[in-house]
């Protein structure tokens, strides 16, 4: 089954038949979702906005455009950035890793790749045109094939020329070499908080490397997952999605991201001096949490306000908003990323979401990170 995200269609889930009746979209969803937690999964990621930024002076640029560091990232490395508008509020993330001392690849959301690189022309073209950089789209240049899971290494290592040993190819690594005989980029890096690689290679030889990958994935039970599954495992990592749980009012810090922006960086960089306006500086600004439901059979209803008394009279004031909602065979629950009203500092309390039924559903604030919150999965 397709979704349409950006202008692609997207495997938004893989049924299979199970004593002759199709799966439903949740049966494949909590199957996919086991199958990435326990063994491996892979997933189709060609579709992630990619643009190749080359020149002397690309480390200032992406010094300017990100909220964090870029001067010394080391080749063979590749970091996580955000990226804000001159207003402060957060526009995209992704990685961006370091090819050569002046090369670099940055990714992008699916729907928002012409849209950065359009923004990275701009400020090239109209306010920075002294710095020598230049900028490719190369997004359908590579397919991309992400292989996660606690198996995957062991599953890659049989088709691979790369020494994947955790010594030697570290989290947030990448390495060129061969997988299945044809020139690759693998990158270390995951959205799903388990140990995961990235392999591009050029987009004529994908099928050949996908044939090869499922001939030695049988052993493994290797799944194929869908955006659906994608979305459910991010969520269980407090993984933001620009655009869904970000809405063009939210700043790094009201995301729980102060740890992405450098603020003691020599120049200033896009949205800056607008972090230190007052209203931006409020405590009781809405701020990215988790909630659990108190009945762990609910899955929430996205986009279900939240409120702190539902006795109170209509109409209520509304302390935010459910921004993501999923069910979780990991914790066995319904849970969700959601914005409320100083929601850093309610850690604890209970809220309650208004749906469609007309009734309120208790839920407790907890931390946006569900599934093993020190990271160690995807380190190991």
């Amino acid at each position: 089954m397709f979704e349409d995200v950006g202008q692609w269609k997207r495997p938004w889930y893989f049924p299979q038949h199970v004593n002759g009746k199709l799966e439903t979209l949740h049966q494949a969803v909590v199957r996919e979702c086991r199958a990435v937690r326990e063994s491996v999964g892979v997933l189709d990621a060609s579709t992630l906005g990619k643009i190749d930024i080359q020149g002397p002076d690309a480390r200032e640029f992406l010094e300017r455009v990100y909220t964090n560091k870029w001067a010394k990232l080391p080749v063979g490395r590749v970091r996580y950035g955000l990226m804000c508008r001159d207003d402060g509020m957060v526009f995209d993330d992704g990685t961006t890793s370091c090819l050569a001392q002046n090369h670099f690849l940055m990714t992008t959301s699916t729907g928002n790749a012409a849209t950065v690189l359009e923004w990275l022309e701009l400020w090239h073209q109209t306010e920075w045109p002294e710095l020598q950089v230049y900028f490719n789209s190369v997004t359908d240049h590579w397919a991309t094939i992400t292989l996660t899971g606690p198996k995957a290494r062991e599953l890659l290592s049989t088709f691979c020329d790369i020494d994947l040993s955790r010594d030697n190819f570290k989290f947030m690594d990448w390495k060129a070499g061969k997988v299945a005989d044809v020139p690759a980029r693998v990158f270390r890096i995951s959205f799903t908080g388990e140990l995961a690689y990235e392999i591009n290679v050029q987009a004529n030889y994908a099928l050949h490397v996908w044939e090869v990958l499922f001939r030695h994935g049988k052993k493994y039970n290797l799944t194929p997952y869908g955006t659906e599954t994608m979305h459910v495992l991010r969520a269980e990592k407090g993984f933001i999605i620009g655009g869904q749980d970000t809405d063009g009012s939210m700043t790094p810090h009201d995301l729980g991201m102060e740890w992405c922006v450098g603020n003691d960086k020599p120049f200033s960089w896009i949205g800056k001096r607008s972090h230190s306006r007052t209203d931006v500086l409020r405590e009781d600004r809405k701020q990215l949490v988790g909630l659990l439901p108190k009945d762990p059979r609910v899955v929430l209803e996205e986009g279900a306000q939240v409120v702190f008394d539902p006795q109170h009279a209509i109409p209520m004031p509304m302390s935010g908003h459910v921004t993501s909602s999923y069910y979780s065979p990991t914790l066995d629950s319904g849970f969700a990323l959601a914005v409320v009203t100083g929601g850093h500092h309610r850690m604890g309390e209970s809220v309650w979401l208004a749906s469609a039924d007309g009734q309120f559903r208790e839920a407790k604030i907890v931390s946006p990170i569900f599934v093993d919150p020190k990271g160690e999965r995807q380190n190991v």
